[in-house]
């Protein structure tokens, strides 16, 4: 590839940067590895992660004494001052080429440019800030991580055009994920008036919704992942290889042992999937965006729905890829009895295009190759297409972001909230805090009874689930597993302290909570008292009760 005409200077020799560029030479390691770690959360194809490791010998640049994991973690995203600060200390470096950077880096950007930069990029996305700047601007991308706080080593500014770019992925990424709170949204009542006033509502939801229907969630310490460690019968490094798709290929047993117990046939949907019908009926569903297999969202009615893990809804041949509704497999999945495409033979003009491979066929292997798979994105498959056109026609219109049921681990899904506009209400309803985001209202405890909740608030009536036909090809479903009895609605929730979390029945919020409320008891405890704020007490929030020696103090 071509290299980008304003990269800058070619490098020296590296025996000129282990003598005279002591700190450069540093630096660059500890931003190739940087980079190169950012890869986990940033996507990068293997082209440009050999091209950032082109010429880069960690042996001669860095001594292991001299080196902390945590310096790595900084070094990519080092501000200008912070460098120039390391400068300082190493009179070797006065001269050097990289202090002519760092000095253009100073006077690059001015305040006011940054902060019209950052405002256009947290409210219109990547892919316009890169085709704004870059390609319509012109402006080179090392000029361009100035602005954040970003100054490339002159090893890595000649890398290819396409490795750079990569660069300024991985700092626009670390600057979407720095959302500011919405500080006019904070109570339950805020949350009641964003859901009435809003009209193009995008729901983001998880395994959370589902648990009450009875399907297990993976990360929680009775899910699926726990149960794996627990049984003890595969060799598992992780227990997410259970989708893994490499791993699959080798050993599918272990994902079908499981698959039975979340078949979506075997369930009912949940209030939580009832909601996201009632938003849906009120004509105010966006699109539910859902990380879930289940379908239960399709059950219960939504048609407004991507499923961007995929489904149990059909399946395919993981070698010729031949397609079948899901139903053809489901009661092998049942019954965990696994599914082999059939070699094309001339034995019956009309077979049928896959069987089991039970008895009749004793010389089928234990893991045939040809092994029917639910089309489920499995760990190492690509998301389709269908999202990334989703999340671009959706982003220009929503309105409101509601988060329910998920710990927002698993990218590409989990990066939804930084790149939708900063300037859009988020709110969290979730068992448990998430602490990677910063979401401008916090309703912690049973999702179920949270919406319930919210749709008395709102003087919304919830559809009552709809329960398979008989007439319909799924026969075996059955009630909840877990039910639990409709939300008390004379149980108020709890505010932490003067912040924008609320504690519903259900809430884990441990630590983090408790840490939450000190903060904020400590900071009444520092402002000065009037007769007004005494008076208002109860008005303004801060609804920790206080003990009798606090009282009179």
């Amino acid at each position: 590839m071509d290299r980008n005409p304003s990269a800058g200077a070619t490098p020296p020799s590296l025996s000129d940067v282990r003598v005279h560029r002591k700190l450069p030479s540093r630096m660059y390691a500890l931003q190739v590895r940087a980079f190169i770690e950012a890869a986990e959360v940033v996507d990068a194809d293997p082209d440009t992660i050999e091209d950032i490791l082109d010429g880069f010998d960690e042996e001669v640049f860095v001594d292991d004494d001299d080196e902390e994991e945590a310096d790595a973690q900084d070094a990519a995203v080092a501000t200008v001052g912070d460098v120039e600060r390391q400068l300082v200390e190493d009179a070797e470096t006065e001269d050097d080429e990289f202090v002519q950077y760092l000095e253009e880096a100073e006077t690059a950007w001015t305040k006011d440019e940054v902060r019209a930069m950052m405002i256009d990029l947290k409210e219109n996305g990547m892919v316009h800030f890169v085709r704004e700047y870059v390609v319509l601007r012109g402006i080179p991308i090392s000029k361009l991580l100035y602005a954040f706080g970003i100054c490339l080593c002159p090893e890595l500014r000649v890398k290819n055009y396409k490795t750079l770019m990569y660069f300024l992925e991985v700092a626009m990424s670390r600057e979407l994920q720095s959302r500011e709170k919405l500080a006019k949204y904070n109570t339950v009542d805020d949350a009641v008036n964003l859901i009435k006033n809003s009209n193009r509502i995008i729901i983001l939801t998880g395994a959370g919704i589902s648990v009450s229907c009875g399907i297990p969630d993976f990360r929680s310490r009775n899910g699926i992942y726990a149960l794996l460690q627990q049984k003890g019968e595969y060799e598992l490094d992780d227990p997410q290889q259970m989708f893994d798709i490499h791993y699959f290929r080798e050993n599918p047993a272990v994902f079908y042992s499981f698959a039975s117990q979340i078949y979506p046939s075997n369930f009912i949907p949940s209030p939580c999937h009832r909601f996201i019908k009632l938003v849906e009926d009120k004509g105010k569903l966006l699109r539910n965006y859902t990380q879930n297999i289940d379908t239960l969202e399709v059950r219960a009615g939504v048609q407004k729905v991507l499923q961007c893990h995929g489904s149990f809804a059909t399946a395919s041949c993981i070698n010729c890829h031949h397609h079948v509704p899901g139903v053809a497999i489901e009661d092998d999945i049942l019954n965990q009895r696994r599914r082999q495409r059939k070699k094309t033979t001339k034995k019956k003009k009309n077979a049928a295009p896959w069987e089991s491979d039970g008895e009749e066929e004793p010389d089928v292997p234990a893991y045939p190759p040809g092994i029917m798979k639910p089309d489920i994105t499995f760990f190492g498959e690509k998301l389709t297409d269908d999202f990334d056109k989703a999340l671009i026609e959706d982003r220009p219109l929503v309105d409101l972001l509601l988060v329910i049921g998920t710990s927002l681990k698993v990218s590409p899904v989990s990066e939804i909230l930084t790149h939708l506009p900063h300037s859009v209400p988020q709110i969290l309803i979730n068992k448990t805090p998430v602490k990677h985001i910063n979401p401008d209202i916090v309703l912690l405890g049973n999702a179920d009874d949270i919406v319930q909740y919210l749709c008395h608030k709102l003087g919304w009536i919830l559809p009552e689930p709809n329960l398979p036909l008989p007439s319909e090809p799924i026969s075996t479903a059955r009630p909840n597993i877990r039910k639990r009895p409709s939300a008390r609605f004379d149980q108020e929730p709890r505010r932490v302290g003067n912040s924008h979390v609320w504690l519903f029945e259900g809430a884990e919020g441990g630590k983090w909570v408790e840490d939450l409320e000190q903060k904020y008891r400590d900071s009444s405890r520092s402002r000065p008292s009037t007769p007004s704020q005494v008076a208002n007490g109860s008005a303004n929030g801060d609804t920790i009760p206080l003990s009798k020696k606090q009282r009179t103090k």
